[in-house]
């Protein structure tokens, strides 16, 4: 085998090798925006979890905030709130479940399991009437102090639990957990 020959390998190797990466790379290039069309955008990633500052809060008192495009209620509950939540018995519910994500779908909706906090002093659900999706009434509103749909008549108590009308279920408990004393993080 001469020099020559020994040369001529080398460049075809070289070219072979340079072909291939050249063709990844094109590929590479033609595969990627399809894949990453794929990902959430920037605007539904910002609002999948959401940090609420609550210690302008006062008891008996409640702000609404705007999460995945839907209000949140955030009630902190005075002890007669707490005690008629405690009080109601399963049987008179509409809807026995708990709906809560921590919890499993058929845990009872007791009132210690729909409050972020042992006392249950704080009460975090979605602000949904869940008949026809209108935002009910709170502050004391309705036939059980908690809130009211005037659209179509649901009564919630002071747990969100449905007791009169003609929603179906529950207001939903969201995802939420407290991560210092005065900062709620939602998702």
């Amino acid at each position: 085998m001469s020099h020559a020959e020994d040369n001529e390998g080398t460049r075809r190797d070289f070219l072979y090798y340079a072909t291939a990466g050249a063709g990844a790379v094109a590929a590479g290039a033609v595969i990627w925006p399809l894949v990453n069309q794929m990902n959430p955008s920037a605007d539904v990633q910002a609002m999948s979890s959401i940090r609420v500052d609550v210690s302008g809060v006062e008891t008996g008192t409640q702000i609404t905030v705007k999460f995945l495009g839907k209000p949140v209620f955030i009630r902190r509950r005075t002890e007669k709130e707490i005690e008629e939540g405690r009080a109601v018995e399963l049987s008179a519910l509409v809807d026995g479940n708990a709906e809560n994500s921590n919890l499993p779908a058929d845990a009872p909706a007791t009132d210690q399991n729909r409050t972020m906090d042992e006392a249950g002093e704080w009460l975090v659900m979605m602000g949904v009437c869940t008949h026809l999706g209108c935002v009910p009434l709170g502050n004391n509103s309705g036939d059980y102090d908690g809130w009211f749909c005037p659209c179509h008549g649901s009564h919630y108590d002071t747990a969100g639990r449905i007791r009169k009308g003609p929603a179906p279920r529950n207001l939903p408990i969201p995802l939420a957990e407290f991560v210092d004393e005065t900062t709620i993080k939602l998702g």
